[in-house]
């Protein structure tokens, strides 16, 4: 029987017995008859009130997972729970006071090319004068860097290895706010495949032949050196596939239609040229072929970053040129369907091979990050979203993987559970340290597991973060709390006094 025909059945019994004892002019018997019946009826509505229905459980960083049951909401102190915590609880209203202060966080990568500049940066609370160091494996200090606000330091390691640096942030005084581990991975780089065409020798294409073959590169270069004269390196192995394209003004002024258009079909289809503008002649082809305005430039104009270089006779007439978008080291950039087109407005860098070797090559590194050239790996490892420590739940993702992959340390095996854009497992590191992992198509890879007092700021700071997104994630009707059951006793109760009580009027 459905609850509306129990309560019409309730209120027809009351209503007509109230009735009956109202023609008898039992006035007193029928409103108790009348009481009896609007306390069944309400005993049986079960009615409910606003408010929250259930418990609130404070939760603890370092206990264990919680029993749900009757729980209606969180209650946390201090900075909160991880992540890996918060993603194995159902989302309820969050009792929880964000602390102010007395967080940092560093960004720095933990896998790096060789011969790419290492970057640690710390970004902190506290905007007071600081000092920051980077600490080799031996204690010695190999970068530092004084400030307010954040602060970083570089330093370009010099071989491929596996290593765990140090990094210490010190206050105006020298006294040791944090310090911590920087592990880090250096890896050696991957090969570019380079086609070079160039309509006129130069001591500049000397200079960059050597830095792109001492970088390990694949080099098929062609050097017009006369009429009918042409010098051509070839690769020492294979190129399978060129993965960037070099050329200089000249070359592309004096090609036919023809060959532009298979030099842009190429481009067109996703693989980036560079062209070295310092012996442009022609602005009508550029603008023409391109959609690039060239206007000529002061004899005597350099730039200097990070050294001095001269500028090349014709260049865009400013920063923003149309599709063309340039930078202070004269590289302006634009796509050109799947692939992109760099044009280099400088010249002369060849002067600096011998006295400033280390800063062309990074200097050349980073004209090459802006032509965009895209070197595709197979197997690409993601860094932990949170710092892993001993005893927590990590979560460790690649991409191009699948099938099984082994932990050697922990004796365990784990399979790789497909995700929309990588691959992720869940292991719980017993130690601090590097932690091995083995993957037969992936091979060996390294995962760093921090100490639980490395970083206690960091901790905090991602812990914070964690929180606060949990707390997001709790849906707005949640808030306002589930709607709980009146107390049915007080209504059962009414009804048993009042018809005790009307008994007893009438058997007297």
């Amino acid at each position: 029987m459905s609850t509306d025909v129990l309560l019409a059945l309730i209120g027809i019994a009351g209503v007509a017995s109230a009735t009956l004892y109202a023609r008898r002019r039992q006035w007193i018997d029928a409103l108790l008859v009348l009481v009896a019946a609007v306390a069944l009826g309400l005993f049986a509505a079960g009615i409910r009130l606003p408010g929250d229905a259930g418990r609130t459980l404070t939760l603890e960083p370092n206990s264990a997972a919680p029993m749900l049951e009757g729980v209606r909401a969180f209650a946390v102190k201090g900075d909160g729970l991880r992540a890996a915590q918060w993603n194995d609880l159902p989302a309820l209203p969050l009792q929880w006071q964000r602390p102010e202060g007395g967080t940092l966080r560093l960004h720095y990568p933990r896998q790096l090319a060789l011969g790419r500049t290492f970057t640690l940066r710390v970004q902190r609370d506290d905007k007071t004068e600081a000092r920051l160091q980077l600490l080799g494996e031996n204690g010695q200090v190999i970068a530092d860097a004084r400030g307010t606000g954040d602060l970083s330091v570089g330093w370009t390691p010099p071989l491929a290895e596996r290593l765990v640096l140090k990094a210490r942030l010190q206050d105006a005084a020298g006294k040791t706010i944090a310090e911590g581990p920087v592990p880090l991975t250096i890896h050696e780089p991957s090969i570019l495949q380079v086609q070079g065409r160039f309509g006129a020798p130069s001591f500049d294409l000397r200079t960059l032949n050597e830095l792109l073959a001492g970088s390990g590169a694949l080099l098929d270069w062609q050097v017009v050196l006369g009429r009918a004269i042409t010098r051509t390196e070839l690769p020492l192995e294979e190129m399978k596939a060129p993965n960037l394209l070099v050329i200089d003004a000249a070359w592309f002024e004096r090609a036919s239609s023809a060959e532009r258009s298979a030099l842009l079909g190429r481009v067109a289809g996703g693989l980036p040229l560079l062209v070295l503008g310092a012996n442009a002649n022609d602005p009508g082809v550029w603008s023409r072929t391109l959609g690039l305005q060239l206007q000529a430039q002061p004899s005597d104009r350099k730039i200097d970053t990070p050294f001095e270089l001269p500028v090349a006779p014709l260049n865009p007439a400013a920063r923003e040129a149309g599709e063309w978008s340039g930078t202070d080291n004269l590289v302006w950039t634009r796509n050109w369907q799947k692939g992109r087109i760099a044009w280099l407005g400088a010249s002369e860098w060849h002067r600096h091979a011998i006295s400033e070797p280390q800063a062309l090559a990074l200097w050349w590194q980073g004209v090459l990050d802006r032509v965009g050239i895209d070197v595709s790996k197979e197997i690409e490892w993601l860094e932990p979203e949170e710092l892993p420590l001993p005893g927590q739940r990590m979560e460790l993702c690649a991409r191009g993987v699948k099938g099984d992959v082994s932990f050697p340390e922990l004796k365990l095996t784990r399979t790789w559970a497909a995700r929309t854009d990588s691959a992720c497992v869940a292991v719980w590191p017993e130690k601090a340290g590097w932690l091995q992992v083995k993957d037969a198509k992936a091979g060996t890879h390294a995962v760093y597991v921090y100490a639980p007092g490395d970083w206690p700021q960091w901790q905090a700071a991602q812990r914070r973060d964690a929180t606060a997104r949990y707390a997001a994630r709790t849906p707005d009707k949640a808030l306002e709390g589930a709607p709980r059951a009146f107390p049915a006793w007080p209504f059962a109760l009414a009804f048993v006094l009042a018809m005790l009580l009307l008994w007893w009027r009438e058997r007297r």
